[in-house]
């Protein structure tokens, strides 16, 4: 299999980097997705949820410790991403555009939308972090299908995040999977002993998932309360959106 035509996502609740023995520990975050090595990674919970929405990762730090660069999206200057939703992405990827996606929600909920290309493959990928409440995240899936379907271009898609989705074949899990996708990545909520699959990776048309897992590491046990999840994907050129 050719490079250009494969790459790795992975989705990742970091918790504002606070770990299950409950010390705030950017670095073991950082570490950790430095043991998965991913091209793109959606965090959820990556900005501090009040007052000015300051990042949990510093910008130093992730410079510092890594090859990502995170994405410019959403209105707090000091935070990463949207209503705690960021990216990173690693010297393969080519952003085109970003943009945050208002979800209906009696809190603050969010999620961003990244436009990219691989390796001159253009691709779109949606990092989202759903509600509590069954039929808010359903409204929440049909919210964010619609403002995709909305944009100008079409073209491969992944979806990523903490859905908050208990049940494996329905609830929202109904929406997304009318045109994507969900792959078949282990438990990964508590991270201490993960019986739920609350984070997901969903690829559309044009997009192979080629292997998938949850991240279970001795430090990635402890770093946060959720575990990542990674998927290994494959452009189809056989495949259009």
């Amino acid at each position: 299999m050719e490079r250009a035509q494969s790459f790795t996502v992975a989705s990742y609740n970091i918790h504002k980097a606070i770990g299950t023995d409950g010390g705030y520990d950017p670095e073991r975050i950082l570490a950790v997705l430095a043991e998965i090595d991913a091209d793109v990674v959606m965090l959820q919970e990556a900005d501090r949820r009040f007052g000015p929405r300051i990042a949990v990762l510093p910008f130093a730090m992730i410079a510092a410790r890594t090859g990502y660069q995170p994405v410019g999206v959403g209105a707090h200057p000091h935070g990463l991403g949207w209503h705690g939703n960021a990216a990173l992405v690693s010297d393969r990827v080519t952003i085109t555009a970003a943009i945050p996606l208002a979800l209906p929600s009696l809190e603050p909920r969010g999620a961003i939308l990244v436009e990219t290309s691989i390796d001159g493959h253009p691709l779109r990928l949606a990092g989202m972090h759903l509600d509590l409440s069954g039929l808010r995240r359903r409204k929440q899936a049909r919210a964010i299908m619609a403002q995709i379907e909305a944009r100008p271009e079409r073209m491969p898609t992944v979806l990523m995040g903490d859905l908050n989705e208990w049940r494996r074949r329905s609830g929202c899990l109904i929406d997304f999977a009318r045109n994507h996708v969900i792959a078949q990545t282990e438990p990964s909520f508590p991270a201490g002993r993960p019986f739920a699959r609350l984070d997901r990776i969903m690829a559309g048309p044009g997009i192979e998932i080629t292997d998938c897992g949850t991240h279970r590491t001795p430090l990635s046990r402890i770093a946060s309360d959720h575990l990542p999840v990674w998927a290994t994907l494959r452009f189809r050129p056989d495949q259009r959106d």
